[in-house]
């Protein structure tokens, strides 16, 4: 196949970024890379535009790495509230995942986050603290604290009461328990 050079002048996932100088299928470049604006064919011209471009790329990287630094610190310090429908015991009915956290987020704090920057070692499927590492940037690592609430008020255990029910055997004949029995010769 033939291959030609193309400068990037935007980030192409799989491919490179702004300002990267790449090899790639003739046909690639001229039906898709060139018509969408996505590369400029290698030549004198485009090359010396090539450091306009590196600088531009250079300041954007510095500018969402300012940004990313400071939300991480401002979000160690918040605790994202999450409640959940859970049964009459306290189990939850499924799991809190990143995309709910993402939302809790947004709704909360009006903190747009994508999930895919929110790091669970495992889906979250009881109540309490947890922790979620949030990878911000490639150089920035934050932690953010989520509590995991109830919808549903949690029932107080019941005591212990005496069992007094009449039981039956697999061939249907009756019999009464121990403490059944008494009652049911007091009402003969």
């Amino acid at each position: 196949m033939a291959k030609t050079e193309v400068i990037l002048t935007h980030n192409i996932v799989g491919l490179g970024g702004e300002s990267d100088q790449v090899k790639v299928a003739a046909g690639y470049a001229r039906n898709y890379l060139l018509p969408q604006g996505f590369a400029i064919p290698v030549t004198g011209a485009n090359k010396r535009r090539l450091e306009a471009l590196k600088q531009r790329r250079a300041e954007r990287e510095a500018h969402e790495f300012n940004t990313m630094s400071e939300l991480g610190k401002g979000v160690s310090k918040l605790i994202c509230v999450i409640k959940v429908k859970t049964g009459e015991d306290g189990k939850l009915f499924g799991t809190v995942t990143a995309g709910m956290i993402a939302d809790e987020l947004k709704h909360q704090f009006d903190i747009t986050l994508d999930k895919k920057k929110i790091h669970l070692e495992a889906p979250i499927k009881s109540l309490g603290d947890h922790e979620a590492e949030l990878r911000l940037h490639a150089e920035v690592k934050s932690t953010l604290k989520v509590r995991v609430e109830s919808l549903t008020p949690l029932a107080p255990a019941p005591e212990a009461a005496p069992v007094s029910e009449v039981k039956t055997e697999k061939r249907g004949k009756r019999t009464e328990t121990a403490e059944a029995a008494p009652k049911a010769a007091k009402t003969k």
